[in-house]
């Protein structure tokens, strides 16, 4: 045991690095097991079939020990060459027989396995994608997907094929066992002095183990993390020659897995030379009094080989048990991680009884609303009452974070006020259904975001079922059309990831043209322009125009030239209403508005 706690020691130095994402919080097995057994449950039938064929395997190995016995006694040993060919037939048919259902047993055991596992991994993607943005804003994306994609795996040995081999290795034990009574039960007593031993061992390696297994989960999600950083922002590092650096990272969190793999590895090889010994001990004991017997005529020889080959087997099941507790350990920190994901509760839900689902007309209003970000030590808006009619424009204005960005956040319900309300033609957003209440916004991001699919399927991804001819002629309204067709396979076109083959004007026309398949009554602009030369703003303005036309518009931008036409104009500060009133009314009051009005005309001037 002292050999177990250095090699845990010769690497728990090495998990104290920092950089590593956070360690999921523990869970006790047995939480872990009935947070996920209710997700067997469209398996059941099946585990119960599994289970049969795992009882007729184990009497099946049994019976084949006990054919080799009458070889011995009745035709060995008497030298009976006319009881071979029974016997023989004996050996063939129990052989087919265990070869047929462990064949069966194999292919459903993984099959149930597997669908078990898409099961949780779907569950999984689902319940993540009822997170707010802000969740995936505070974790690193390529951890979350270690965990969507290598630990959701883990949970099957804990539900289905843990117990399965439980019960394998349980059913042989007692077939085992019941004929090493029939054949000898003083002597099966001998050998099952070591059990307790195995037991011992085995409750402490695990303890020991599950550190190092917790250590190299929480290490592969963050060397994931780095891989997914890293590759995601290599215009960025190769522009700054960061190469060695990321690469430094990268491997860095490598070699941390790889020092946890070891520890592991150690702790299972220390672990194993051990249980050789007491399972030779056993059998030395067992073959010391069985050859005593065998002499004094108690024991036939053929008797004594089979309680040899079933004690070969019997220990078989015996480590099996021993080591199945390490594995569910082990395995309980992949778990750990993913329940970690699907404890986290969505900052906003359907309401028990949404009202009936509508196209509304695009009423919207900000109603005393005041809202703080989880963990912020200030408020990002703050008693803000704003009103913007159907077909009307309300623009925001002001610094970065003044809270123009959030009151879109809240209109989208990816967040709900801490106090006052935000309404549609009057409707509280609480009361709506969240689908409801999305269908009816369409929304051009800060960042255009574009997929890595076709030109096509970029512009239908705005509403589900969109058509070819709806897509194309919001590509012509949105002024796209005639780039499209001249990409190399028009709308069949991929544009690369996050639209890497596409301009930056092109991309925020593709975005413009989703938007006008979604044909919502609401729009939401956040900086329209931003990152585009005077040229392609100016190619853009006209199909935004167009967009705009006939919608309620909330536009966010720090380009005063592109608000100018409003309805209304907001001049946010520090989350509050600084000033509000037409482009004409706030210039003539001279304030903040009219100060920022006049830079950027210098601007403007210096430019021109």
């Amino acid at each position: 045991m002292n050999a177990l706690r250095r090699a845990w020691a010769r690497f728990a130095p090495a998990f104290d690095a920092e950089g590593l994402v956070k360690q999921a919080p523990p869970v006790p097995v047995r939480t872990i097991a009935r947070r996920f057994w209710p997700y067997a449950r469209p398996y059941r039938p099946w585990l119960a079939v599994t289970v049969l064929l795992i009882a007729v395997a184990a009497a099946l190995e049994a019976a084949a020990v006990w054919v080799f016995k009458l070889l011995v006694d009745d035709v060995l040993v008497p030298k009976d060459l006319g009881a071979l060919p029974a016997v023989a037939a004996l050996f063939v048919g129990v052989a087919l027989a265990g070869g047929l259902v462990t064949f069966a047993d194999d292919v459903l055991s993984t099959w149930v396995g597997e669908r078990f596992v898409l099961d949780i991994r779907v569950r999984l993607f689902s319940h993540l994608q009822t997170l707010s943005p802000s969740f995936f804003d505070s974790r690193r994306l390529g951890d979350t997907m270690s965990r969507i994609s290598g630990d959701v795996g883990a949970i099957e040995s804990f539900v289905l094929s843990g117990v399965a081999d439980a019960l394998s290795y349980g059913l042989r034990l007692l077939f085992f066992i019941g004929a090493l009574m029939l054949l000898q039960w003083d002597l099966a007593l001998v050998a099952l002095l070591v059990a307790p031993a195995f037991y011992l061992l085995a409750s402490r390696l695990a303890r020991l183990l599950k550190r190092a297994s917790r250590e190299k989960r929480r290490r592969a999600g963050t060397s994931s993390a780095v891989a997914e950083e890293g590759l995601a922002n290599m215009a960025l590092v190769q522009a700054y020659g960061q190469e060695a650096r990321e690469l430094g990272r990268f491997r860095e969190e490598s070699v941390g897995a790889l020092r946890a793999e070891l520890a592991s590895t150690r702790l299972k090889s220390a672990f194993r030379p051990l249980i050789d010994l007491l399972e030779l001990g056993g059998t030395l004991a067992v073959i010391t009094f069985g050859t005593y017997k065998v002499a004094n005529d108690a024991l036939s020889l053929g008797a004594l080989l089979a309680f040899v080959a079933y004690l070969a087997r019997l220990y078989s099941p015996i480590r099996g048990l021993s080591r199945l507790g390490t594995t569910l350990y082990a395995a309980s920190a992949g778990a750990e991680r993913v329940l970690e994901l699907l404890d986290q509760e969505p900052a906003v839900s359907d309401p028990p009884r949404p009202v009936t689902p509508a196209r509304r007309r695009g009423a919207v209003a900000f109603e005393a609303v005041t809202f703080r970000y989880p963990e912020a030590d200030r408020d990002a808006v703050r008693e803000v009452d704003l009103r913007v009619g159907p077909g009307e424009t309300l623009a925001l204005v002001g610094a970065s974070g003044a809270g123009k960005t959030t009151l879109a956040k809240l209109l989208l319900r990816f967040f709900d006020p801490g106090a006052g309300r935000v309404s549609l033609d009057g409707i509280d957003v609480r009361e709506m259904a969240l689908a409801d209440l999305r269908a009816n916004v369409a929304a051009l991001l800060q960042e255009t975001l574009v997929l890595d699919a076709t030109v096509h399927d970029n512009i239908a991804y705005g509403r589900h079922g969109a058509t070819r001819h709806e897509v194309v002629r919001a590509a012509r309204a949105a002024d796209a059309d005639e780039f499209i067709r001249a990409l190399p396979h028009g709308y069949d076109t991929p544009v690369g990831a996050r639209g890497r083959l596409l301009s930056g004007g092109q991309r925020q026309r593709l975005a413009i043209a989703r938007a006008l398949v979604r044909d919502a009554p609401v729009l939401i602009l956040d900086e329209p322009s931003t990152g585009l030369d005077a040229a392609s703003r100016e190619r853009v303005l006209e199909p935004l125009r167009t967009l705009m036309e006939g919608r309620t518009t909330l536009v966010i931008s720090h380009d005063l030239l592109t608000v100018q036409d409003a309805t209304a104009i907001a001049v946010m500060d520090a989350g509050r209403v600084a000033e509000a009133g037409t482009h004409d009314e706030l210039l003539a009051a001279g304030g903040s508005y009219a100060r920022l009005w006049e830079l950027g005309a210098g601007r403007a001037r210096l430019v021109a």
